[in-house]
């Protein structure tokens, strides 16, 4: 585990959702207040508002690394290549992208009403091992293309 999955993990456990613990590890190396970047991140937890659609987790690292290499020419089949390389990575990983097949087995409610954190819901969700994957995943990229050195 990396010293960023690790914050990753502890984000998540202090209550931020999924997307925010993956994007919030990364704002000092995209120049982003932790502030904003917790209200952007904000929506995406549960895959997107908790409808399980694709994980947040998910959705955080493409945030980042839309931060990281997007540029104001309208880069799209760059950026587009980037995502999918990432989400290939986590697939690979993971099995998935997509919250509901993630949490397959678990009872997994989309209702807006977030869960309660509990030693439970830790031990008996994917969730905490897939934000560290996240984060993990897109540090590995950014090493990889130099966008950020150890």
């Amino acid at each position: 585990m990396s010293i960023k999955s690790e914050k990753a993990k502890e984000l998540f456990k202090q209550g931020y959702n999924c997307s925010q613990a993956v994007l919030g590890v990364f704002c000092e190396e995209l120049g982003l207040d932790f502030e904003t970047a917790m209200k952007i991140a904000s929506s995406f937890g549960g895959g997107m508002g908790r409808m399980r659609e694709v994980c947040g987790t998910v959705s955080g690292m493409f945030m980042a690394a839309g931060l990281a290499y997007s540029t104001t020419d309208n880069n799209k089949a760059e950026q587009y290549k980037i995502v999918q390389e990432l989400a290939r990575r986590f697939k690979e990983k993971n099995g998935s992208i997509i919250c509901r097949e993630l949490l397959q087995g678990i009872e997994s409610s989309t209702s807006p009403i977030p869960s309660e954190r509990t030693e439970t819901y830790y031990k008996k969700r994917p969730c905490i091992e897939l934000v560290g994957d996240s984060v993990e995943i897109l540090e590995k990229y950014m090493l990889e293309t130099n966008k950020i050195t150890s």
